[in-house]
């Protein structure tokens, strides 16, 4: 167990020590590609940049600062004073009236015992442990958070795309209708009809202009000016980095698991620091004494804690240590359902977006555009205008569905994608403030 959290502490140590610098490597890697902004770019990009990292990083700092400190010997401490000092009689508070006065320095040094240092120390590394782990956390959560920011951006401009797709058709029919006006077979109610579908259209496309605007704002919340510009592909949506079976099986491993284990070793170090109250303290003091016209005193004092009530203190503490400690382990297993829970809902959510996906393209988008240019060809021919209309309203409805449906897959894609942490990749820290 031992040999465990010692190979623990050393691997926290090392991923803290190369924190603050890798400053420079991952912007510089993530905007290789000046021309459009990837998914994997932008998340790179915003683990790297956001302020939430940036202050889980410093926490993290603060905490192995805390740790080096742990488990040392308290400041000794420096006395001084003036002893046998006569108080009443003619001779009050005069230092020569009696040999025994003299003048008193001395230092004293508290020596707490060596089990509640090293329980001190415990709880200190457990401390940096949880901190690193959150660093982790949060550089997830930044990560889904931007890829959900860039999924529907990039799923309303690919909304958009399909509705621009549309407006060809609907001046074709436009067109149509008036001509079929002029010629005598036709009427003004279908013109006015084209015209209305056209300015529906685009008042279509305005809205989706107005949730692009949004979109790239919720997208430069985490990259600013870097959302700027153009978005490259997206990846492909239908494969995890991480199979799904291994998904429900490495739960521990997921961003918000990955705390716990330090909150369990956190929780048993207290413990063993309440234990180690009942263990007595010592400490030794050296004081020296001037006297007036006679030789000078030294005097050493040792002193030690007596635990001698423990049932209304130390087994107190220790009984509620139990408890918090039981309470995290069970905690912990909660945290382990919960997350099996979302990550299996996550998984049919994704798999039952990819299904609609692939039923919009293959299947729905291209009875709908057939459908309408049947309907067109049709009213070119001498049938009605009404077979259109209805045919073009349901198309609008299916490119717009179909863009929604491509942007519930790639959230669902994001949330589970993230969830386990890239081992190569760097974490950056502004360096802490030096003292003067």
């Amino acid at each position: 167990m031992y040999s465990l959290l010692l190979w623990r502490h050393v691997r926290v140590s090392r991923l803290l020590a190369v924190l603050p610098f890798a400053l420079i490597a991952l912007p510089l890697h993530a905007t290789s590609d000046d021309a459009t902004l990837s998914l994997d770019a932008a998340t790179q990009l915003a683990a790297g940049r956001a302020p939430q990292v940036q202050a889980q990083l410093l926490r993290a700092q603060a905490a192995q600062h805390d740790a080096v400190r742990a488990g040392r010997l308290p400041d000794p401490q420096l006395t001084a004073g003036i002893s046998n000092l006569t108080a009443t009689g003619r001779q009050a508070f005069n230092a020569a009236a009696d040999s025994m006065t003299m003048r008193t320095v001395g230092l004293m040094q508290e020596i707490p015992s060596g089990a509640k240092r090293a329980a001190e120390k415990a709880v200190a590394n457990s401390d940096v442990q949880l901190s690193a782990a959150d660093v982790v956390t949060v550089r997830l959560a930044v990560k889904q958070a931007t890829a959900g920011a860039w999924v529907h951006l990039w799923a309303a401009q690919i909304e958009r795309e399909q509705l621009q797709d549309l407006h060809e058709q609907f001046a074709l029919a436009v067109q149509l209708a008036k001509a079929k006006l002029r010629g005598g077979t036709g009427n003004a109610t279908d013109v006015l009809a084209a015209r209305a579908a056209v300015v529906e259209l685009d008042n279509r496309i305005t809205a989706v202009d107005a949730e692009i605007a949004a979109a790239r704002a919720a997208l430069q919340r985490w990259l600013g000016h870097s959302a700027d510009g153009a978005l490259a592909e997206a990846p492909d949506f239908s494969m995890l980095p991480t199979p799904p079976a291994q998904l429900l099986h490495d739960l521990d491993r997921q961003g918000p698991l990955l705390g716990w284990e330090a909150r369990e070793d956190q929780a048993q170090a207290k413990l063993d620091l309440a234990k180690a109250g009942k263990r007595p303290n010592w400490s030794v003091g050296l004081v020296y004494g001037s006297r007036i016209h006679v030789p000078d005193m030294i005097g050493i004092e040792v002193g030690v804690s007596l635990p001698l009530f423990p049932g209304n203190r130390q087994d107190q503490d220790i009984s509620a240590r139990y408890a918090e400690r039981d309470a995290v382990k069970d905690d912990h297993e909660d945290a382990r359902r919960a997350q099996r829970e979302a990550v299996a809902a996550g998984l049919a959510a994704w798999q039952g977006d990819d299904k609609q996906v692939n039923t919009y393209r293959d299947q729905l988008l291209p009875l709908a555009t057939d459908r309408s240019r049947t309907a067109l060809a049709a009213y070119r021919g001498g049938g009605s205008l009404q077979p259109w209309l209805e045919a073009r309203r349901d198309e609008i409805d299916t490119r717009v569905a179909y863009a929604k449906a491509l942007a519930a897959w790639g959230t669902a894609w994001a949330q589970l994608a993230y969830l386990i942490p890239n081992q190569d990749a760097p974490l950056t820290s502004r360096p802490p403030e030096q003292l003067p």
